[in-house]
């Protein structure tokens, strides 16, 4: 790669393609934090044989084909499904995940407020309003055990925090991990546990082929009766009709939905008036250009160095 000058290498040229998004204010923040740089915006994106980076969120099928000099391909979001999935990023394409302490710190306020919304049972709370009586219910309070599913940056985060707020919290992760105050267990027979003892469980884990579909109805019924499912990671995880039917026969007392299979959720879905079901659209912890801008530029120089990104994306894990 060609340089400026005789110490700084030229950043690469690239695309930032997110459709939907307000792509302006992304530039107007990344040519900030990286003064000078070539960048193009979806869906102008000129001669694609230029574009060296590409910084992508859910591209559309076919969006970096002609990208002959792609070298780098950087996500927008938490997840990297939309990588390792596109056949225009080759095996020789360095990837980074997106690591943001304002979007870690978001997705923790949410975790946080979920799961205390169950500790006092704000839905049945809700539900004796709608229905005019005043009485005072049982709730689990502090001793609400809860399970986390992943202890990446999100996971580990979130874990912590409910800790601190009193709560017993056992995490789980593919392979050994170590979270200062959290009971850590991994592997297939430490998923059992933590499933069959929680009454509300946090999904954060990545959406890899291994964890699509693992929130089923086996592992739903192995829930404890009356438990919470609070899911803030990917839709794919769970097997919705799975999820309807535990929530019917009142195995589940609720489940607290952030991301769903197909987005946005279709108008009939059962989803929108189940009465056990909180739903956002996928609000968790957005992406912030001005915060992001310094991070995305640093990966960006990182590349045109020759060094890999500080949070690169483990292809044989698939996050």
């Amino acid at each position: 790669m060609t340089t400026t000058d005789a110490t700084t290498p030229r950043l690469p040229v690239t695309a930032i393609i997110a459709p939907g998004w307000d792509l302006p204010r992304w530039a107007a923040a990344l040519r900030a934090a990286a003064p000078g740089i070539d960048l193009r915006l979806w869906p102008d994106l000129g001669d694609r044989g230029e574009i060296e980076a590409a910084l992508l969120w859910k591209q559309p099928e076919g969006a970096l084909e002609g990208m002959t000099r792609l070298g780098f391909a950087q996500s927008l979001g938490a997840g990297v499904e939309h990588l390792l999935a596109d056949p225009a990023i080759g095996p020789d394409v360095v990837l980074g995940r997106a690591v943001d302490p304002e979007m870690t710190a978001e997705m923790v306020r949410f975790v946080v407020h979920a799961v205390l919304a169950v500790s006092v049972d704000a839905l049945g709370y809700r539900e004796q309003q709608a229905a005019g009586r005043w009485a005072k219910r049982d709730v689990p309070g502090g001793a609400l055990a809860v399970g986390m599913l992943g202890l990446g940056e999100l996971g580990a985060s979130a874990a912590r925090a409910l800790a601190a707020l009193g709560f017993t919290v056992t995490g789980w992760s593919r392979s050994p991990k170590t979270v200062e105050g959290i009971a850590c267990l991994s592997g297939a027979e430490g998923l059992d546990r933590v499933i069959a003892t929680s009454g509300c469980l946090v999904n954060l884990l990545p959406l890899t082929d291994e964890t699509r579909g693992l929130i089923d109805a086996r592992r739903l019924a192995r829930m404890p009766a009356g438990s919470h499912l609070v899911n803030v990671a990917r839709g794919g995880h769970v097997v919705e009709n799975d999820l309807l039917a535990a929530l019917d026969n009142g195995h589940l007392a609720s489940a607290t939905l952030d991301v769903t299979a197909t987005e946005p959720l279709a108008p009939g879905h059962r989803f929108w008036h189940h009465p056990r079901i909180v739903l956002t659209p996928h609000v968790a912890a957005d992406s912030t250009p001005e915060t992001m801008a310094p991070i995305l530029a640093d990966s960006l120089r990182r590349h045109a160095g020759g060094l890999p990104p500080r949070d690169p994306v483990l292809r044989d894990r698939g996050y």
